[in-house]
């Protein structure tokens, strides 16, 4: 049985990347910030009848995660297979406004964060011998301009190199790491916006946003066999929205 880590997996995509493992049999150690939301979500999976997971509930961007996974990695079932470093945080903010504190966060979470998690599971994956494959979530607004997403899509654009730049480190080990870009997603967050569904259908020539199965889809491509020869590339998922880069209004 193979194992593989998912982080800011409790809602949308990252829950369905979670299910998505599970349903194939294989082992997952998921990871939330949220206790409430962590809880829901091995509830519903347990519903379903998949249980071959364990749940971590830490900052992913925190030394403290790093080491309750290091030794969750070494004593769960399952050998490791690969990860998919899909924790982040999106900060709106206008560029004249946008402030430092924010800034901050930002970087550590969605840089910062992803590059430490990439190295712990790098270094496991070596220690294995076995080579292994990393997903890194990205976004479409790492390849084209969105309004008050300038520091985010800065962060994305930057996960998106630095797949690129590892390929030199990791294909040596025969570790793959790519990186999957959705667009407008169906969520629970994005739907609490009631115009959400019907804005992003007006601008995407597919005619609809994405589910979030489409994106998890992409994402067990590349942990996949499928992809053993494919390595520092970008997919993605957003219906040929950037394309046309519509704004949504």
């Amino acid at each position: 049985m193979l194992k593989f880590i998912v982080t800011g997996a409790s809602q949308g995509i990252g829950y369905e990347i979670v299910k998505s493992i599970l349903v194939q049999g294989d082992y997952v150690i998921f990871n939330d910030i949220d206790q409430e939301l962590t809880q829901i979500a091995s509830e519903q999976l347990k519903a379903l009848g998949l249980t071959n997971f364990s749940t971590l509930v830490e900052d992913a961007a925190s030394e403290t995660f790093l080491s309750q996974l290091n030794e969750l990695i070494d004593t769960s079932p399952g050998t490791l297979a690969g990860a998919v470093c899909n924790a982040g945080i999106t900060t709106f903010g206008d560029f004249w406004s946008y402030s430092r504190e924010s800034m901050d966060e930002i970087l550590r979470i969605n840089i910062k964060g992803t590059f430490f998690l990439i190295q712990l599971i790098a270094k496991k994956l070596k220690e294995l011998n076995l080579g292994g494959s990393i997903v890194l979530t990205s976004s479409v607004t790492g390849h084209i301009a969105h309004p008050d997403l300038a520091a985010y899509g800065m962060t994305k654009a930057a996960l998106n190199q630095l797949a690129k730049n590892l390929v030199i480190d990791l294909s040596p080990q025969h570790i793959r790491i790519n990186t999957v870009s959705p667009g407008a997603t169906l969520t629970e967050r994005t739907l609490s916006d009631q115009n959400y569904h019907r804005s992003w259908s007006d601008i995407t020539p597919m005619g609809t946003p994405a589910q979030v199965d489409d994106i998890a889809d992409a994402v067990l491509f590349f942990l996949s066999k499928r992809s053993k020869h494919i390595t520092g590339q970008n997919l993605v998922v957003d219906g040929g929205w950037t394309s046309v880069g519509i704004p949504p209004q």
